[in-house]
């Protein structure tokens, strides 16, 4: 029910818009009034959850600038390819495939390092190595190591422990899902980015890997 301050409010104001007591006393009136307020603060509840589920969807953009692959030991493993593929200009997505030569792999080691751009590249904040065969049997053990895994494992055949006794594929990682990972999963500031994985078997370096990111 209206309280007796608010009822007083709009007759003042039916008033000043020259509605007579008449109209102002109809049950039809009042039927339609209500529905009107109804309307109109549904409509500013509507507006707002539309504006907050924009303003939520304002993020960074990332976007793929350049990727190398480069086999140090072409005895142990080559690139069958390596590659940046564009399908528009906000959906690019990179793949890759190792083959290996001398199977079963029983010892895996991995260097990941992160560089920020600004007058060449600079480490940053991240610098790691690891038993890869001791990790992915236990992938809650380094949270750091975790995360940076988190960008391959959706996309990859890297997802089980030693042996490995099949080549190394890497199947079409987006900007999208890396945009979620660096935004949203982990924030970093805008900015030239390049991440450096060096891949090792039975401690000696085999293959490196280097991806150029912008964020901006």
């Amino acid at each position: 029910m209206l309280t007796t301050q608010s009822m007083v409010v709009d007759r003042m104001i039916l008033r000043k818009c020259r509605i007579d007591r008449e109209t102002f006393s109809s049950p039809a009136f009042w039927l339609l009034n209500t529905c009107f307020y109804r309307y109109k603060v549904f409509s500013i509840i509507f507006t707002i959850k539309v504006f907050i589920k924009c303003a939520s969807k304002v993020h960074s953009l990332v976007e793929f600038t350049n990727i190398k692959c480069e086999s140090l030991d072409k005895t142990f493993c080559d690139f069958e390819y390596c590659h940046l593929k564009s399908v528009n200009r906000s959906f690019k997505y990179y793949s890759l495939k190792v083959n290996l030569f001398q199977l079963p792999i029983t010892s895996v080691q991995v260097n990941m390092e992160l560089f920020k751009g600004g007058n060449g590249y600079h480490p940053f904040l991240y610098n790691a190595t690891l038993d890869a065969c001791k990790f992915l049997k236990n992938q809650k053990s380094n949270p750091v190591v975790g995360y940076f895994y988190g960008f391959l494992k959706p996309f990859s055949n890297m997802n089980h422990s030693c042996p490995y006794n099949h080549d190394l594929v890497v199947d079409k990682i987006t900007t999208e899902f890396v945009n979620n990972q660096i935004t949203k999963v982990l924030s970093f500031p805008e900015g030239q980015y390049m991440y450096k994985m060096r891949w090792m078997a039975y401690n000696i370096i085999r293959a490196e890997f280097r991806i150029y990111v912008s964020l901006s």
